[in-house]
């Protein structure tokens, strides 16, 4: 593996540095209804929640928020357990919340998580290196009869650019220095944003306005996610219901079109 391709994207520091500047209530019922939305619930009333890749920590409160009893957090990125113990403290620090450093590679890890609930993963196991481990590993800490939410980047959405075009945009990111990175955010932006049309500017900048309604989240900070996020691996939606279904689930729902398909499987009882 050459020089380039070693290095991580810093996916704790722009997150960190996001919520720090962001976080409000707002993005908290924002986010909460994301979710409850694609599960088709009211709420997560007595549920135990794993947040594998917890980031942020903005859809741990979220969950929380919900109701569930209890969410418990983990992350490879130590900036991103920051970052959520950050939203902790804001939320006037829950005993039913943890957030602590961890691998969803790391077996033994793993092996000593209780089961849950619901195991939620958003935009997160494709970055690992090793995403079909990955998945394997964090389906594994779902009850019977319990809940598996994840959201992974689909090869079927990216026909032009192709997967390997942005995966060579990615190793140029995170190999960048910070001038760099500011200039390929704006090719960006020029690029796929505003289709090399100026007059299409208003337009973006509506987008904008609007993007933190979706999800609660900040459209400059997911661009430099996007940009920069590497590793990365993308998955064919068939390749994921397969690989976990063939684990003893059932697809409840699915969500494509976008960047990241979102999926909801029930572990079979």
């Amino acid at each position: 593996m050459d020089q380039v391709e070693e290095k991580r994207f810093e996916f704790g520091k722009n997150w960190h540095d996001f919520i720090q500047k962001n976080f409000d209530a707002e993005k908290v019922q924002t986010s909460k209804r994301h979710i409850l939305q694609f599960m088709g619930r009211s709420d997560l009333n007595g549920l135990t929640v794993i947040d594998i890749g917890c980031g942020s920590g903005l859809h741990s409160i979220a969950m929380l928020d919900a109701g569930a009893a209890r969410v418990d957090g983990f992350d490879y990125d130590p900036d991103s357990v920051r970052a959520s113990k950050f939203v902790q403290s804001q939320a006037g620090n829950p005993a039913n919340w943890t957030a602590e450093q961890g691998s969803v590679l790391d077996d033994a890890y793993v092996a000593k998580l209780p089961l849950y609930d619901l195991v939620y993963s958003w935009g997160v196991l494709h970055h690992t290196g090793e995403v079909w481990h990955a998945i394997q590993n964090a389906a594994s800490r779902v009850k019977p009869g319990g809940l598996f939410y994840i959201a992974l980047y689909s090869a079927d959405v990216q026909k032009d650019p192709t997967p390997e075009f942005w995966l060579d945009v990615k190793r140029r990111y995170v190999a960048s220095g910070w001038l760099r990175r500011r200039l390929m955010d704006g090719w960006y932006v020029w690029r796929f944003e505003m289709y090399r049309d100026p007059r299409n500017l208003p337009a973006f900048l509506r987008r904008v306005r609007e993007y933190k309604k979706m999800r609660g989240m900040n459209k400059f900070t997911d661009i430099r996610d996007w940009l920069g996020g590497w590793p990365m691996e993308f998955v064919y939606d068939k390749d994921a219901i397969d690989f976990v279904e063939k684990m003893g689930f059932k697809l409840e729902k699915i969500a494509t079109g976008e960047a990241n398909s979102e999926f909801l499987f029930v572990r079979n009882a």
